[in-house]
């Protein structure tokens, strides 16, 4: 039986902050990585791409096996692999043995990240459970940007915070339930609806979360070489603007969709990419930090009407799961095309670029927000015994 509503399963929330620190650390992680080891810029940037894609292949190969394999087995091997990889990245300074770290940790936090967001669509509240778990992995990501400033130089510290993390979460999988029969893939069963809407918004979500990230990874670079500021200072803005992406998120979840998706989707994206351009052309503390603020308000808040456009879509929740595919594979690659263009013409003009390119994309996601508005695509709640086990232990940690 599921937990009351008003139980928050802790278990869940703590593996979801497990997994999703490192994309949430990917500036100072790539920022170390360049300062710290003798790499470029654009060789930093790769590695943090890799590592993510290494995250992005575990949700495309693991989503449809955690009931088979049991939740409890596989986090305990996401999170051995998260502990072993990143935490040997951290302390050797070979580069080789640095990349397969990050690629095993990688794996690692997408295969943790693939258990806990199967566990929270079992719950009575998913948006709440995501929640908590969002001001988690903010609340942490925010207290390693205010501490690793004064933990001295060096690549390893963003990188031994999530392998430390990894390792407190394991003991909390034994709460997870054990293997279950292996039950019906989300992306089973006859056609999908509305193909040609699914696939331009999968699309545009891949390039929209791909602009995103690649002023994400080289945000660090931004702040210390462009504004000038210090590494503790770089790191309060990104704590703040952590902080303000919940509040986005609670804004947008009070909100809903009483003024339609249409107009969060397109006006939010056109104002982002507003925000890109002001964080991307900052020489000062004030310009970097509003723009940085500003972006991580809005990021969050137009992400969260994309996915609930993807799920009108199709009421068994196959196209939320391609489109979410489609986003991972774009944050993937964000650090290394970021690094790219920086590389070749500039923090500026990547901006520039990046705006132009968002603003491309908010027509046809527009154009899925009217469409789904008009045909008032019908929701249909789906017993979450049908897809995931619901045999998870929520109690308190």
């Amino acid at each position: 039986m599921f937990a009351p509503r008003t139980t928050i399963p802790w278990p869940l929330v703590a593996l979801f902050t497990a997994g999703y620190l490192a994309p949430y650390l990917l500036p100072t992680t790539v920022g170390r990585l360049d300062s710290g080891l003798p790499l470029t810029a654009t060789q930093a940037g790769a590695i943090g791409s890799a590592l993510l894609l290494s995250s992005a292949s575990a949700g495309f190969l693991l989503a449809s096996r955690v009931e088979r394999i049991g939740a409890r087995t596989l986090a305990r091997i996401g999170l051995t692999l998260a502990v072993l990889g990143y935490g040997t990245a951290a302390l050797t300074h070979a580069v080789p043995a640095v990349v397969l770290g990050a690629l095993a940790g990688g794996f690692g936090s997408g295969t943790a990240t693939t258990v806990a967001a199967t566990g929270i669509a079992a719950q009575p509240d998913p948006h709440r459970t995501t929640t908590a778990g969002l001001l988690g992995v903010s609340a942490l990501a925010g207290a390693v940007y205010l501490t690793v400033p004064h933990l001295g130089a060096g690549h390893g510290q963003p990188l031994a915070a999530i392998a430390l993390t990894a390792l407190a979460v394991w003991p909390l999988t034994g709460r997870l339930p054990l293997r279950t029969a292996a039950q019906r893939s989300a992306l089973d069963g006859p056609r999908l609806p509305h193909f040609r809407s699914g696939v331009v918004l999968a699309l545009a979500l891949l390039c929209w979360s791909l602009a995103q990230n690649s002023l994400w990874g080289v945000s660090g670079r931004i702040g210390l070489a462009q504004a000038h500021l210090s590494e503790a200072t770089v790191g309060v803005v990104f704590a703040v603007a952590l902080g303000a992406g919940l509040l986005g998120l609670t804004v947008a979840g009070a909100v809903g969709p009483r003024f339609g998706r249409a107009v969060p989707v397109g006006a939010g994206t056109a104002v982002i990419a507003g925000c890109i351009v002001l964080s991307a052309s900052a020489t000062d503390l004030t310009t970097f930090a509003s723009g940085e603020i500003a972006w991580n308000l809005l990021y969050p808040v137009v992400l969260s009407y994309v996915i609930g456009l993807a799920a009108l879509l199709d009421p068994r929740g196959r196209w939320a799961v391609l489109v979410g595919s489609a986003s991972s594979l774009g944050t993937a690659a964000g650090p290394l095309a970021g690094s790219v263009l920086a590389a070749q013409a500039g923090f500026t003009v990547m901006g520039v670029v990046l705006a132009l390119g968002l603003l491309v994309i908010a027509v046809p996601m527009t154009a899925v927000a009217l469409r789904v508005g008009r045909t008032a695509l019908p929701v249909v709640e789906i017993p979450v015994e049908t897809s995931v086990p619901s045999s998870y232990d929520t109690t308190a940690a």
